[in-house]
Order: structure tokens, then C-alpha cells, then sequence
């Protein structure tokens, strides 16, 4: 068998994650990884000296490695951007959704009135390219209510507000402070949507479409879903609160709409469609759309699949994922991930990290690390280590996860305790 080698962009806990599942495959042979971080150094090449969205460093790199089979897009910037349209058009193969598909995820106002052409269920809701106009519209409704950037936020566009004040602090904060910069053009204010959240990520060749197993994400930065939002802080899969009897209904309703509008729309899309949803009893509305595996719950999903992630890959970019054979482990995966002090506001990097034998059957996805020039691990981000365990239900694994986050420090680190 002839071994291919493959290119990751990204330097997060999700590449690292979908870097080892695709070791995993007989078919795959060296990994590349830009920028990668020390963790992913550990199975793949990486090059920190490139960013994700540097295409001319990208396509450089591609040409001066032409043993590169395929490279795997995962972020949303370069998504957005239209890395999977640059490096197709320049003859390399890519999987990844194209920057027309992937504004499903980078713009929130593109995807809020998709979903209302298509009917596709999603909270009440109203979008704004003014300030005036939506400190007006926020006078009229009834609290809680939502506001949203339009753009790409790291996870941290999202504000509830419980009263006008907080709302009219968000609007400011968004449209005229520019907290989160040009995401904040256009905004979304949206009714607020009560009951539990689950994350359903699918493989999807731009006709054919195939859930993975649910899961859990925990955005809000402390303990029992409080403080800001966050990329996440934890995740798990299956989600126990999920009723998977509900699953034929959202594929009806939600999945296959969605699929089919993009197609309608000249938009196919193909690559991992993330679906993040709010279930109150019987009633399932969309919270939003990624066009691109979750960060963390890739941590929590990907342990959990068998086979060859590689083939699944190969068949979503030739549109024959309906002869893909994709089955999963009946276990249950927990992430828990390690945050710097401070995150997601402002917080230190560089601090060293002590790493104290964790068990043999632990997977440490590292999400913010780099090597100091003494070889030491040190943080580098925000979100810096998923500690993640497979276990044959979710108590079993969240006491292996939190047995091994005892043996992990640096300097303010900071954890949920109850993901």
C-alpha cells in the first residue's frame, strides 16, 4: 500500500486530534502541520513560521513538498477566507468546505436568513448594520435576548444579556467599540432559547450526509455554566441528555434542508458541517452553524470513531461519502480542557507546564503549547491542554479525565470541575 502524506492547517486541540486519528490510518504516511504546536510536533512536521492564513506561505510549502496528497483545512479563518478555493484552484487537493459554503459559519446574518428561506427551525430574530437602529429595536422586546456578531469571534461573539442595559452594552461594545473588530459590522439580536444544548458534527459530500456520534460542549468559562463565553471549555460524547429518538426528526427538519438549501444556493457544501442546536422537550431550533469540526468537541468525538478517517476524507471530496463505512466505539468520551488564568480575557503565556505521568490510555490534545528553547513545554494560548479519557460510560470517564488533570500544572491554571 502506497502511504500518502498529508498537510493539517491549524495549531489548535483539533488538529492535534484529527493529526492522530489520522496516524491511526494504514494508509496515511508522514504528517505535515501548519502552524502546529508541541503536541502535534510530536506525530507531524510543523512549521510555526507559517500562519494558517498566510496562502502564499501555504502554497509555497505545497510546492516544495509535491509528496503532499491532501491538506485538511480545520479553522474557520482560512475557511472563511477561501483556502480550499486557493488550493484547488492551484491544482492541490483539499478537503474542506469553500469560502461560498463556509458562510454558513462566518457570517451569522448569511445563515440566520438561510435558515428563515428554508424553514429551517431557529430562534425569532432581527439583524442590524446600525447601532441606532438596533438600540431602538432592543427598547421594544422582552429579556433575555441574544446579540451576535456577524463575523468570526473565536467562539466569543455571543452575548446574553439579561436586561436593556447589558444589551445596549453589547450592541456598543460590538458595532461602536469594535470589540471583536469587523465581525461586528453586522449584528444578529435574537430571542433567547431555553433547554439544553447538544453539538452534532456531520461528515457531509455535498449530497449525502452523515451525523456523528452527539455531543456535549461547555462554553461559559466557570463552574455551572456561568462567566463569559468561551471557544469551550469541555466536551463529551455521546451528550446523556440527548434523545436520540429525536435524531430522524432533525435530520428531516434541520440536516437535510440544510444540505439541500446550500445546493440550491450554488453553495455546496463539502467538509464536516457542525450543527449546534437547543432541545426543550420535542422542540429542536438551530443555534448556529460551523463549517468545520468543533473545538473541543472534536477531542470528544474522533477518539470515539473507528476505521480510517483518511478514507472518509477522500470519499466527501470525490461526492461518494454514501460508500464510506463509518461506525463508531460504544464508549464514552470527556475532554476537559486547561485554561490560562484570566481566558478568555487577557492572560499570560510562556509559563511552564508540568506534566506528571499521566495514565497510559489518557490523550492529551494540546491546544495553546510551544517548546521554549531549552526544550520545556510552555504555554501558548488561551485554551492550552484537552485532557481527554474513553471510558465504557460518561462517570468512568470523567473521573479518569479529572484523576489526570490532579497530575497537570502551570502557573493559574484554570479548569472547570464540573464538565
Amino acid at each position: 500500500m502506497t502511504k500518502k502524506d498529508i498537510l493539517i492547517i491549524g495549531g489548535g486541540g483539533r488538529e492535534h486530534a484529527i493529526a492522530w486519528k489520522l496516524k491511526q490510518g494504514e494508509s496515511v504516511g508522514k504528517l505535515y502541520c501548519i502552524p502546529g504546536n508541541a503536541g502535534i510536533a510530536e506525530i507531524a512536521e510543523c512549521r510555526p513560521d507559517i500562519r494558517a492564513t498566510d496562502f502564499d506561505g501555504i502554497l509555497n510549502f505545497l510546492r516544495e513538498h509535491r509528496n503532499i496528497y491532501m491538506t485538511v483545512v480545520a479553522p474557520d479563518d482560512p475557511l472563511a477566507l477561501g483556502l480550499v478555493n486557493v488550493l484547488t484552484e492551484n491544482g492541490f487537493r483539499a478537503f474542506g468546505p469553500t469560502k461560498e459554503a463556509a458562510i454558513l459559519e462566518s457570517s451569522k446574518v448569511f445563515s440566520k436568513n438561510f435558515m428563515k428561506k428554508y424553514g429551517i427551525p431557529t430562534a425569532e430574530f432581527e439583524t442590524f448594520s446600525a447601532p441606532a437602529d438596533a438600540l431602538n429595536y432592543i427598547k421594544a422586546v422582552k429579556f433575555p435576548r441574544v446579540v451576535k456578531a456577524d463575523g468570526l469571534a473565536l467562539g466569543k461573539g455571543v452575548l446574553i444579556c439579561e436586561t436593556l442595559s447589558d444589551a445596549e452594552g453589547a450592541v456598543r461594545g460590538i458595532m461602536a467599540d469594535r470589540r471583536f473588530g469587523k465581525a461586528g459590522d453586522n449584528i444578529v439580536i435574537e430571542e433567547f432559547l431555553r433547554g439544553y444544548e447538544v453539538s452534532i458534527l456531520a461528515f457531509c459530500d455535498g449530497a449525502t450526509v452523515v451525523p456523528m456520534v452527539s455531543s456535549q460542549d461547555h462554553k461559559r468559562a466557570l463552574d455551572g455554566d456561568k462567566g463569559d463565553n468561551t471557544g469551550g471549555m469541555g466536551a463529551f460524547a455521546p451528550s446523556v441528555k440527548f434523545d436520540k429518538t429525536l435524531l430522524p426528526r432533525i435530520m428531516r427538519d434541520i440536516i437535510a434542508p440544510t444540505v439541500r438549501g446550500m445546493d440550491k444556493e450554488g453553495r455546496p457544501f463539502k467538509g464536516v458541517l457542525y450543527f449546534g442546536l437547543m432541545i426543550d422537550g420535542d422542540d429542536v431550533k438551530v443555534l448556529e452553524y460551523n463549517a468545520r469540526f468543533g473545538d473541543p468537541e472534536t477531542q470528544s468525538v474522533l477518539p470515539l470513531l473507528r476505521g480510517d478517517l483518511l478514507d472518509i476524507f477522500d470519499k466527501i471530496i470525490d461526492g461518494k461519502l454514501a460508500d464510506a463505512k463509518i461506525e463508531w466505539e460504544d464508549k464514552t468520551c470527556l475532554c476537559v480542557m486547561l485554561a490560562s488564568g484570566g481566558y478568555p480575557k487577557d492572560y499570560e503565556t510562556g509559563k511552564p507546564i508540568a506534566v506528571g505521568g499521566p495514565d497510559n490510555d489518557i490523550l492529551l490534545f494540546h491546544s495553546g503549547t510551544r517548546r521554549g528553547v531549552d526544550g520545556a513545554l510552555l504555554t501558548a494560548g488561551g485554551r492550552v491542554l484537552g485532557v481527554t479519557a474513553v471510558a465504557d460510560n460518561l462517570n468512568a470517564a470523567r473521573a479518569k479525565a479529572y484523576a489526570n488533570v490532579g497530575r497537570i500544572s502551570f502557573d493559574k491554571m484554570h479548569y472547570r470541575k464540573d464538565i
